[in-house]
């Protein structure tokens, strides 16, 4: 493959514009994606490396636009990355001030969501020959807490689980899969918090280029080798 593409969710603040600048530095033609088109084009503006994004406004909820937009892609050259960053997360996380609306919110974003892409780039996958699909969940999945939330959290929990399956499924056609499970990152949907982090505390967790980071990694390997799950915490907050 010629030309490789990568396709990056949530692309228009945080650890998805982290991504799609590193994987722009590191040679891929970066198709980033979000549903704010504003945010889409400060993650433009804001790459100064030599290498080429180009942003696609699409609610990854919204699962006939992804399937069109896929199959757009896919006419030009094949997609051999794909990263499920999306996600949202609420101030009212309790059971008991949870509503129904925010939810199903949460599950059509970070988990069906999830689904709609995948599913719609996998066929194109096995056409190619294989690709990497990497579902940035969280530390919630593998320790669910009442700070994420349960909406959250069991969201993130059932990405991680997808992964798996995809991976014990898709392996046969050169695919793999890998779930990235960060621990608390300096981005904007901390604002959603329903007390205010401090400073002192966004000093010491990842940012959205540690995660960015651990992505380029991941993609650098051969495509021998797979990792089924990465755990990426701050140093500072205990892990036992």
């Amino acid at each position: 493959m010629s030309t490789k593409t990568a396709v990056v969710t949530g692309a228009g603040s945080g650890i998805g514009r982290a991504v799609s600048h590193r994987l722009a530095d590191d040679g891929y033609r970066v198709i980033a994606v979000g549903r704010t088109e504003a945010k889409l084009q400060e993650t433009m503006k804001g790459y100064s490396g030599g290498g080429k994004i180009e942003a696609f406004a699409l609610d990854v909820s919204d699962r006939k636009n992804v399937n069109q937009f896929v199959a757009e892609i896919a006419k030009w050259e094949p997609i051999t990355v794909l990263v499920n960053n999306a996600g949202v997360n609420t101030k009212k996380r309790t059971l008991e001030d949870l509503s129904a609306e925010e939810w199903d919110r949460q599950v059509s974003i970070n988990l069906t969501g999830v689904y709609n892409i995948t599913a719609a780039v996998l066929p194109v996958m096995r056409v190619n020959g294989g690709g990497l699909i990497i579902n940035v969940s969280s530390i919630a999945a593998v320790r669910p807490s009442k700070l994420a939330g349960a909406a959250y959290s069991a969201s993130k929990a059932g990405v991680s689980a997808f992964s798996s399956v995809i991976s014990q499924e898709e392996s046969k056609h050169g695919i793999r899969c890998t779930a990235v499970c960060p621990g608390e990152v300096d981005t904007p949907i901390l604002d959603e918090r329903p007390e205010p982090i401090t400073e002192e505390r966004r000093a010491v967790i990842l940012k959205p280029e540690d995660v960015a980071a651990a992505v380029a990694f991941l993609v650098s390997l051969p495509a021998r080798a797979h990792v089924p799950e990465l755990v990426i915490k701050p140093t500072a907050h205990l892990w036992q």
